[in-house]
């Protein structure tokens, strides 16, 4: 039997929840993610499988990490190729449904869910450039993230509206059926909003929530001393995002726009929650909040994402619904924990084969349930000269970039990462403790060179490495033209 008759599975797409109310944040306007927050469960050490979209939505879908699915990378995208927890629901008698960005490789493709509207999926061949990195070019002319910055109206911000409006028509059909069909007929939405994701571009009056002159400065400045970890100043070289901004005026907008956007997304997903209350079907709804990754905005001079820091690697995630205790868990959790989560909440009993995959329900998860739980990311994709690994436990954060040393942050003592501990002779024990966890999960070396032989191979079918880098440089994946 179904624990909830239907589950709203809302996703945003590079929110740092850091930038929210219900994270202690009392400068950011996210009043009705934190109403959600206040009547449920929220996972303050969550994070994602990979800090980039195509990538963590896999493991999202998969249940699986990165290295087992292989979608490296903005290219590589998931088609339905190993089953995902909409496969199982299908199978198991319940409804899955989408609306907005999925980012998968394509519509035609089963990945399980019956119907898709306004499906946001990878652009032609997707991001092939960032495909290049055996060995990584010098420098990269740029994917425009800020071609377009502060006040207006974006595509992104109409399709997040439209996004919205088709997650109140899927309620709307299902406060049609009465209680004892839904429960027969038990149904998830997947809704996925683009927003904070750039452009950043947004409405005027959510710009207005943030003065220019008083957003908070980023950390870590390299303009005023900080010295980046090598693999991250490689990084840096490749795309140099923060040269494109030009002045601190500038940075200062992009920071504005991204926090307007936050609230944006927040007045979207409130709509949708209204309808919720509105329809009468609160009593039988699993609510899930998350987003794919988040974003570093112009934290040790780094745009966008695709680090290990927990600017990109950190993710909202938020439970409520009837039954769902009220608490904050400390326990690491990652996007895989998303399958068997929405699999128990459905009533759906996992396949044999699910039982090897890394994650597990988060309903009536605590930290004494799994004590000594690891979360585990990694980054294979553009601008990364090597592969780059992450794994935490309890209060430490452990990175490993391969060919590069390793950062080592208490987080307890140091929550923004600002004191690497890999060198000091106190915490060498933890270092090694730190990574056993990792090898326990994978082997860095072989991961790197058969992430590296993938993007290779497809680099060859797109006629080398000198027509790969001038493909899938369009900026943000468009929106669909349909209407729900």
């Amino acid at each position: 039997m179904p624990r909830f008759s239907n589950v709203l599975l809302l996703c945003s797409d590079e929110h740092d929840p850091r930038h929210s109310g219900f994270m202690g944040n009392t400068g950011v306007h996210t009043p009705w993610m934190d109403r959600l927050a206040a009547h449920g469960a929220v996972f303050t050490q969550a994070y994602t499988p990979s800090p980039i979209c195509v990538p963590a939505r896999a493991s999202l879908a998969t249940g699986r990490w990165v290295h087992d699915h292989r979608c490296w990378d903005n290219a590589i995208a998931y088609a339905g190729h190993q089953p995902s927890w909409a496969h199982r629901l299908r199978a198991g008698g319940a409804g899955a449904q989408s609306i907005g960005k999925l980012h998968y490789r394509s519509a035609e493709d089963d990945t399980g869910f019956d119907p898709q509207l306004e499906a946001m999926h990878l652009a032609g061949d997707g991001q092939v450039w960032g495909c290049v990195r055996d060995p990584l070019p010098e420098r990269s002319d740029g994917a425009g993230l800020f071609r377009q910055l502060g006040a207006g109206e974006s595509d992104y911000n109409r399709f997040d509206r439209r996004v919205a409006d088709g997650a109140i028509g899927w309620l709307e059909a299902r406060a049609r059926l009465d209680a004892a069909q839904r429960a027969r007929q038990p149904a998830l939405l997947f809704a996925g909003f683009v927003a904070p994701h750039f452009p950043l571009v947004v409405p005027q009056s959510y710009l207005d929530l943030y003065p220019t002159a008083s957003v908070p400065w980023p950390k870590l400045r390299p303009e005023t001393g900080y010295q980046r970890h090598p693999w991250v100043q490689r990084q840096a070289e490749f795309n140099h995002l923060d040269a494109q901004l030009e002045n601190d005026g500038r940075r200062r907008l992009a920071i504005a726009s991204y926090l307007g956007l936050v609230s944006f997304i927040d007045a979207q997903i409130g709509r949708v929650l209204q309808a919720l209350e509105a329809l009468g079907l609160a009593d039988d709804t699993l609510v899930i909040y998350t987003s794919d990754h988040g974003d570093n905005l112009g934290a040790r001079g780094m745009w966008n994402k695709s680090l290990l820091y927990r600017e990109s690697t950190a993710v909202p995630m938020v439970l409520a619904g009837p039954g769902v205790a009220q608490r904050r868990c400390d326990t690491p959790c990652t996007l895989v924990d998303v399958f068997p989560t929405v699999l128990d909440a459905l009533g759906v009993a996992p396949h044999a084969q699910d039982q090897a995959l890394p994650g597990r329900s988060l309903l009536g998860f605590t930290e004494t349930d799994a004590p000594g739980r690891v979360a585990f990311s990694e980054y294979h994709a553009v601008g990364s000269p090597t592969g780059a690994f992450m794994v935490t436990q309890g209060r430490y954060k452990y990175h490993h970039y391969v060919g590069y040393a390793p950062e080592l942050f208490d987080l307890q003592d140091d929550p923004e990462e600002t004191r690497d501990l890999h060198a000091l002779p106190s915490h060498r024990d933890v270092c090694t403790h730190m990574e056993r966890l990792l090898r326990a999960i994978v082997d860095p070396l072989a991961a790197d060179r058969l992430a590296k032989d993938d993007q290779n191979a497809l680099v060859a079918r797109h006629g080398g490495r000198e027509l790969a880098l001038t493909k899938g440089k369009g900026g943000a994946t468009p929106v669909p033209r349909g209407r729900p």
